[in-house]
Order: structure tokens, then sequence, then C-alpha cells
């Protein structure tokens, strides 16, 4: 006889939450149940002004029609299809409108389900580009320190924050990476790029003595990086790293993942930065996250290398079930068409003077360390309690949702990446409302 299960003692238990710590938040959840342009609602009805845009990713702002109707629209004609050796049309629509923003030249797309997976995609690519052009022994993959390109075993691996990595053993091989651009004793309320450390990007030259440069296929880094903190790179980095990776055939990945779709006032920050790579990851943005969905585009000469360069059959062996998926395609065409029409970069160019100086008005509050701007992302770097790193952070966030506001914490920084729908009346509010919650932080 078979017996009735015990219920478990509450409906949390079964989703093993990512990135969180699952015991403290399950004693006391933070639940949001619906929506709506720059806000969210908890489950018992309280507004909660978003500051993160999600996860760096609703930059049209929630619940907009346009994509919730294509989706469904898409949903009623076709579910599902392959592209394995097949094909459906709305996927080579959403790869032509993806290739319409990215720069000139990359305009080659291969879909992912997410930024993670773009990561790994990238990377792939440029390990298939070099062997196909006869240099199969560049495998050397160049991340750099505090870079997040994801949580795949590609990603995790050219990445360099350290509690992503150090409980998962030895990553892939033939990786090295260059040193991070913050530094806080020269450029510390940096406004934009900050005038000091382009010869942070001279350690490539360093990588290339110590391995030599036949060995090394690609150098990946995030244009802003996000995830770690908000970290700017110095005026004249990104070029240095370019013209480096053209003197020795290295391929330049940007991964563009949060600096995609309108973040920093442009298509793409390679448009902001005047940096053109040969490889953009991207995903969030790239569907308002309506549908999970990512990309890779890539220069048209990295695409005929591989694809012209193969024996007949399958040029490039990887993919994922979901590539192209027809609703993720649905929810990007009908978010690239909003991203023009509302021109969301230029509302963020309009809305980013406002922004920098109501961040850089929390400086001289107590703990405030550091505050570093670009587009519409900020950083506010906290001391951290003695003994008690990340703890001073926790406390603030806690705080602003409890009055009605969402903010990020990495660390004790506090990273904001509101939708690029924002207006002034809810940029003082956020900035008021974090400053009241970092003065009662104090202690």
């Amino acid at each position: 006889m078979n017996e009735i299960a015990t219920p478990r003692p509450n409906n949390l238990d079964a989703f093993w939450m990512p990135f969180t710590a699952n015991r403290t938040y399950k004693a006391a959840p933070r639940l949001l149940a619906r929506a709506e342009g720059m806000h969210y609602y908890t489950t018992d009805g309280r507004e909660i002004l978003d500051g993160t845009a999600g996860l760096w990713c609703v930059n049209a702002g929630h619940g907009r029609r346009e994509i919730t109707e294509a989706v469904q629209k898409q949903a009623a004609v076709m579910d599902f299809a392959p592209t394995f050796q097949m094909g459906h049309p709305i996927a080579f629509q959403a790869a032509a409108k993806v290739a319409e923003l990215t720069p000139a030249g990359l305009d080659r797309v291969f879909f992912t389900n997410s930024g993670s997976e773009s990561a790994d995609t990238a990377l792939k690519i440029a390990l298939a580009y070099h062997r196909a052009r006869g240099e199969a022994g560049r495998v050397r993959l160049i991340g750099r320190e505090r870079g997040y390109h994801g949580v795949g075993f590609g990603g995790m691996s050219v990445g360099g924050i350290g509690n992503n990595r150090k409980q998962f053993g030895a990553l892939l091989p033939a990786v090295d990476h260059l040193p991070h651009t913050h530094a806080p004793e020269k450029n510390a309320f940096s406004r934009g790029q900050p005038g000091w450390g382009a010869h942070f990007a001279d350690a490539l030259e360093n990588l290339v003595a110590l391995h030599g440069a036949e060995t090394i296929a690609a150098v990946i880094v995030e244009p802003l990086a996000g995830s770690t903190g908000v970290l700017l790179p110095p005026q004249g980095y990104l070029e240095r790293l370019r013209a480096i990776c053209d003197k020795y055939g290295f391929l330049l990945i940007f991964d563009e993942v949060i600096t995609g779709f309108g973040r920093l006032g442009t298509a793409f920050g390679a448009e902001r930065f005047g940096v053109t790579p040969d490889i953009i990851t991207m995903a969030k943005g790239l569907t308002n996250a309506a549908v999970p969905m990512g990309a890779v585009a890539v220069k048209d000469d990295i695409y005929h290398a591989i694809v012209d360069g193969a024996p007949a059959g399958i040029e490039l062996f990887h993919g994922y079930t979901y590539s192209g998926h027809p609703l993720a395609c649905a929810a990007a065409i009908a978010a690239i068409d909003l991203h023009r029409a509302e021109d969301l970069p230029g509302r963020a160019r309009a809305m980013e003077p406002a922004f920098e100086d109501a961040a850089h008005a929390l400086k001289g509050l107590p703990n405030v360390i550091d505050i570093r701007s670009l587009g519409l992302v900020a950083g506010i770097e906290l001391a951290p309690r003695p003994g008690k790193p990340t703890d001073r952070a926790v406390g603030v966030f806690h705080r602003c949702f409890d009055a009605g506001v969402l903010i990020r914490t990495t660390g004790d920084i506090i990273a904001l990446s509101p939708p690029l729908i924002i207006e002034k009346p809810h940029i003082a509010r956020l900035f008021g409302t974090l400053a009241e919650a970092i003065r009662a932080e104090a202690a």
C-alpha cells in the first residue's frame, strides 16, 4: 500500500535558488508577484521601484504589451521547431534584426539561451576559427581578473571572480588572466571613464612573452565589468587591447551581456567606446528578459573561415536544442523594435547626467569610499565592516527593499542599472532611499 507523502513545512523547499543564501532567504523571503513599467509589486501588494532592471536585463521596462503580444501570437502559430538541419522564418528574421544593431561587419549571429552559453559559444568559435586557418596551436584563452562571463566551464575559466570558481576544482587548461582595471587610489569617484590606467592593457604583452603569441587564440573582456561591481575601462585601455590583439592575431571578444541594448547610451558598448571587437556576446536586453535568449555576433571573415574552410557537412559541431527558439525570436524582434521606436539608447543618454549627478551626490555619506558611473550604470562602494565583508551592503539592500526600492549588491558594492525608461522622479526616489539606507547602516 502506497503511503501518502508527508507535506513539506512550506512551499519554498523544492527550489534550490541560484546565487542565494538559501537558508537565510527562506527564513524571511522577499517575493515579487507582478511587474509593470518601472516597478515590481510584492505578494502583499507593496510597490518596489526597480533600480536594477531585474538583473541588468529589463531595459524597456516591465510588462511591455508589444513583447507579450508577439510571444502570444507566435505561441499560437508554432511553439517550437528545431534548428538542427532545419529552419523556421522567424529565426532568420531575428538574426537579421540583431545584425542591424551590431557594429558594421559583425553580422553573423549564432543564437544561444543565456549569457553563459554565449560566452562558451564565443570561446569555441575562436578556437574553431584558428584551427580552420591552420593554426590549431592557438588554444590559449585570456580573460581578466574580476571578469564575469557566466557559469559554464568556459566562462568560469576565463572569468576572474574567485567565489564562482573555487568550489569546482580544475577548470579549462590553457587559460590566463589580465589584471583588472580597478584603481581607486588613482580613479576614485570617476564620472565616466577614468583617466588613469590605459597601461593595464600592456599586461597582454607580458602574457605573449610568457606563453608565445602562437599559442593564444582570444582575449575576452567586458567593456564595462558589471557583476563584479561596475569597473570602468580607463581611457585608452580598450584601444590598446585592440591594437595588441591586431598585432599578434588574437581575436578580441567583448562580453556585452550587460552593456548591450542601450545601457551605455548606444546600441552596444563597442559604439560608446569606439572600439570594435571581433566577436560580441549578448543576452539579457536582447528579449527584454521576457524569454531567455542569448546570441553571439561574429565578423564575416570568422564565419567564412569556419564555414567555407570546412569539408562538406556540418561546419561547427556546436549548438543548443533551443537555439533560435520561436518564442524567444518573437520576443527579440519585438524588443529590438521597441529599442528603435522609443530610442532607448537616446533615453539613456538623456538621463545619464541626472543619474550621474544623483549617484555622485552620495559622496560624503558614511562609509562611501568610491562612486563610479557611466551611462545608466553606477557602482557605490562601501567600506566593509571589520571582519564582516558584505554585511554592510546587505544591510543597505534590506533597508532599501523594505522602503520600496530594489538595488543589487556584489560584495560591499551597490550596483544600479535601472530600466532605460527611468525618469527624474524615479532617480530622486532611488538615490534618496539609498542615501537613507546608507546613513542607517553607518554603525
